[in-house]
Formats: structure tokens, sequence, C-alpha cells
């Protein structure tokens, strides 16, 4: 079952962009999937020093109040 995403811009250095595409060949991976992989793992390194982030409870405050 496909996962639904949300779609974004990113802009990046242009050096850093290179950097991301040598890297996500190496891996085998899309540029998206890459950068993808790389958020997701900073979130888990982050959560396991810092706790859970809970998404937002419907009414209350939301990413955009923060």
């Amino acid at each position: 079952m496909a996962t639904a995403k949300v779609q974004t811009g990113l802009r990046l250095d242009e050096k850093t962009w290179e950097k991301l595409n040598i890297l996500a060949k190496r891996e085998g991976r899309s540029l998206n999937n890459m950068t993808e992989y790389i958020i997701k793992r900073f979130i888990e390194d982050y959560e396991s020093d810092h706790g859970s982030i809970a998404p937002p409870i419907e009414g209350q405050l939301s990413v955009q109040d923060l």
C-alpha cells in the first residue's frame, strides 16, 4: 500500500546538492530517497536523545503555530 507523502521544495547550495547526489549514487538511491533517508535518520537520532516528537492532536497547536 502506498504511503501518502507531502511534496515539498528544498533549497540547497550547489556544493551540498552535488555531495548529496554523490552519496545517493553511492548508496543506489534517488536524490529524493536519499534526502528522505537522511531526514528520517536525523529525527530518529534526535528522538533518541530528546524523547519522542508527538504529532499535533487535532484542535491543538500545529507546526505553523510553533
